[in-house]
Order: structure tokens, then sequence, then C-alpha cells
């Protein structure tokens, strides 16, 4: 199994090996640099690829031969898009998960409400979503974390148990932080890329392509592009058959603690 733990044991292993080689027989001095390149490929991947289980176990989709999948939004609530989002949604009878940023919330009380109003789940995405997140020490982290779960407890009573990591980054700091918090980390197996993509056309043929059984679709209610593609989008997955099912359903998830 790939993960932080037996790639740090199997190179550690290897770099004692090569040393005892080059004692005994000597080998060239860029080895060690391409062990070290080697390596760091490795973790870099781990690290930004939210579904590879390298630091922590992830959920990012189910198993499963039923036509469900689940959406999802994050970076709400926002002031742009997310009430026009939860209409859409309301509109087509579907259910969905929010991964709000806790430093959103005030001032969007009344947005947060509703999405809990309308019975969708509501997740922590943080609470600065700070560009250097990833930087943190764990109990920063932590705390980060904890900061999100006081505000959203403070408007809805509820705290969150799922745990969206900002931008899809994780490392031992944060693995160790999502631990001592006693969150459940989800990503997604669909990145729309909705905050890239600016052509509607564009963003609902990568999406459509992703429409699979046990499938998890990120979305951004803070994005014009998916808003304007949500109805089109929800229209093809139940002309294709497929129900759209709330999140802690499909991946049998407690969202709340």
């Amino acid at each position: 199994m790939l993960n932080f733990r037996n790639t740090n044991i199997f190179f550690i292993a290897l770099l004692a090996i090569l040393i005892g080689v080059h004692i005994q027989y000597g080998l060239p001095i860029y080895i060690y640099p391409l062990l070290f390149v080697a390596y760091s490929l490795i973790v870099f991947w781990g690290c930004y690829y939210v579904c590879s289980n390298f630091f922590i176990k992830i959920v990012c989709k189910a198993t499963i031969d039923k036509k469900e999948i689940a959406i999802s939004f994050d970076d709400g609530p926002a002031e742009n898009y997310t009430q026009q989002i939860l209409a859409i949604l309301k509109a087509e009878e579907v259910k969905a998960t929010f991964f709000c940023i806790g430093n959103r919330i005030a001032g969007n009380e009344a947005i947060l409400k509703l999405v809990q109003a309308d019975g969708h789940i509501i997740g922590n995405h943080s609470y600065s979503h700070h560009f250097w997140f990833d930087m943190y020490a764990a109990k920063k982290m932590q705390q980060d974390l904890k900061q999100m779960d006081v505000e959203m407890e403070r408007v809805t009573g509820l705290k969150p148990k799922l745990f969206r990591p900002p931008y899809g980054v994780t490392n031992p700091n944060l693995a160790k932080a999502i631990k001592n918090g006693g969150y459940t980390p989800v990503g997604w197996s669909v990145r729309s890329m909705d905050t890239v993509i600016k052509d509607g056309k564009k963003l609902l043929e990568k999406i459509n392509q992703g429409i699979k059984p046990g499938a998890v679709f990120l979305f951004h209610d803070t994005s014009k592009t998916t808003l304007d593609i949500l109805p089109q989008f929800i229209q093809e997955v139940k002309k294709r058959g497929y129900n759209i099912i709330p999140l802690d359903k499909l991946l049998a998830l407690q969202p709340y603690a």
C-alpha cells in the first residue's frame, strides 16, 4: 500500500542499502539526488491528489453499481450565487452538500440558515481557507477547523463532522489535525474545474463525462458558470436514469458530530 509511512520505510531502507554499496564498491554521487527527487515526486503526488489516501484515508466516491451520484459545493456561503443555486436545487428537488468557509459566515447567516432549512448537508472547509493553510502547524490547523465549527454552531446549532481540505491538499500536519478533531475527510471523484472553465458548454461537456455510479462532484457556489449550467447538468443526470442523493447517504457517513 502506497502511503507516507511505507514510502518513508522503503526510501530509508533503500538509502541504507545504497550507502552500503557505495562504501563497498562505490556509486556515482548523482544517485543520491535522484533518490531525493523520486521521493519528493511521490510525496508531492500524495499531497496534491486528494484521493491518494497517502497521509490519511479520504472518502472520494462510493463503490456501487446503482445509478446514484452526489453533488457538493465549496467556498460558500456567498452573497453571489449561493441563493440562486439553492433555488435551482429546490426546483429540481435535489439535495447537495455545502462545504463552507467559516470566515464567510458572518454577514451571510441568512444564507447558511437557508442551506440548512432546505435540507442540505453543511461541511467544514476550514475557517480561513488561507493561501498558506497547508504550511500551518497541526495545532494551528486544528484551531482553524474548530473556529469554523464555532461559527457554524452559532448559526445552525450543528457541529460539522465532514471536512474537505482547502485546495484538496493534504499533508502530515493536516492528517493529525483531522484525527485530533474527530473529522471525516471527504474528497471528490469529479472535479468540475468551474473556477477555471468559464465556457458553460465546455464545463458541461467535462462534467457529463463523469456521470458514473457512486461519483461525487465538486462545484463551487461562487461560480457563475456553475450557476448557468447546473439545471442542464441535473436534467442530463436524470435523463440517464441517475438519482442525485445526499452525499452522507451515498458514502454512508455521519454528517454531524
